[in-house]
C-alpha cells in the first residue's frame, strides 16, 4: 500500500487501535521520506542544486536537519 493510498482511508471509521496504528505507520513513512530525501541532497553537487533553487548553505542546513524535525 502507497503512502497516498494511506491517506484515501477513512480512519475516522477505523476502531481506535486501528487509527492509532495508521498514525504511526504514516508518520514512520513520513520519518523515512525525510531522511531519504535530506540524503540525497546531502549529496547533490551545486549545479543541481541551483536547479532546483537552492544554494549550498540552505541546503546543508536542511540535511542536517533530523528526520523527525519539519
Amino acid at each position: 500500500m502507497s503512502f497516498s493510498e494511506i491517506l484515501i482511508l477513512r480512519p475516522a471509521s477505523l476502531p481506535p487501535l486501528s487509527r492509532m496504528l495508521l498514525r504511526m505507520a504514516v508518520l514512520i513513512m513520513t520519518w523515512d521520506v525525510r531522511h531519504k530525501t535530506r540524503k540525497h541532497l546531502r549529496n547533490l553537487d551545486r549545479h543541481l542544486l541551483a536547479d532546483i533553487g537552492l544554494d549550498q548553505g540552505t541546503a546543508e542546513g536542511e540535511a542536517a536537519l533530523p528526520f523527525w524535525r519539519n
